[in-house]
């Protein structure tokens, strides 16, 4: 969705983020649909004009830049984004004009020092100086959606935008040592769940245990990682799960990571 001069300038209430966690059926889905229907497909584009102005997608993983930021939202809300996935205002997401679709960049707004991190799904803003467009839910977080814009600071994740290009495009990335903790993990909204037991974070389940092998390979950086064979009802699967995590602190905070990354279906589970 290539979007001319965005200006939203809406006041409206904060709404949680929600999503839906299910198991994927090995069966129906390749290791690249691992990610879920919704997530799209990994793209840079062509160079492209708007308004007489050219623009040139490419992979820049050194990019940093500074400029003025705005926010979308309902106007947009549930529509295509330019690499096939579906906008949701509520997620934290955002529209850069030439980096890869999807990309990780933290955003710092430079006006009270908040940062985030967020995933690049699609093409804008076109208006002149801005240079980035942040979902309604981000610029929440940021501090300037009654606002409208402000200034920040946004820097490509070379280590995550890489990794998550491996997932989406099936391609094997070894990177280099990664934290396993998100950039800004005081933004991710937590949700406590049961004490007693061990939680892992359960990532896919295939009828293919390659395909799981190689989600396996991709999600390394995130932990410690395996392939659980299991029995559902007479078909033979294969879970793909991090962990396992002793604190319930400790699993949310990775699985925020790993949605970050574009893997919208891994959820807790605990034994």
């Amino acid at each position: 969705m290539i979007r001319n001069f965005l200006f939203i300038f809406a006041l409206i209430s904060i709404t949680a983020c929600a999503s839906k966690n299910q198991d994927l059926n090995g069966a129906k889905y390749s290791q690249m649909a691992a990610l879920s229907k919704k997530a799209g497909y990994y793209k840079v584009g062509k160079p492209y004009k708007i308004r007489g102005e050219l623009y040139r997608p490419k992979e820049d993983y050194s990019y940093s830049e500074v400029g003025v930021a705005s926010w979308y939202g309902e106007d947009f809300h549930a529509k295509d984004t330019a690499n096939g996935e579906v906008y949701d205002m509520n997620t934290l997401t955002a529209a850069h004009r030439t980096l890869p679709l999807p990309s990780i960049v933290k955003v710092t707004n430079l006006q009270n020092g908040r940062s985030l991190v967020v995933r690049v799904n699609d093409r804008g803003p076109f208006a002149k100086s801005r240079i980035i467009d942040i979902s309604k839910r981000g610029a929440q977080i940021l501090g300037f959606q009654q606002q409208g814009t402000t200034k920040v600071k946004v820097e490509l994740l070379p280590e995550e935008s890489k990794r998550l290009k491996a997932i989406m495009t099936g391609k094997p990335y070894q990177p280099y040592a990664l934290d396993t903790q998100p950039v800004e993990a005081q933004v991710n909204p937590y949700k406590n769940i049961d004490k007693k037991g061990e939680y892992f974070i359960q990532a896919g389940a295939f009828a293919n245990k390659d395909s799981a092998d190689n989600l396996k390979s991709n999600l390394a950086g995130y932990g410690r990682t395996s392939v659980v064979a299991v029995n559902v009802n007479g078909q033979d699967l294969y879970r793909v799960r991090i962990g396992p995590f002793s604190r319930d602190i400790e699993a949310n905070i990775t699985l925020e990571k790993v949605k970050y990354h574009g893997i919208y279906g891994a959820k807790i589970v605990q034994e």
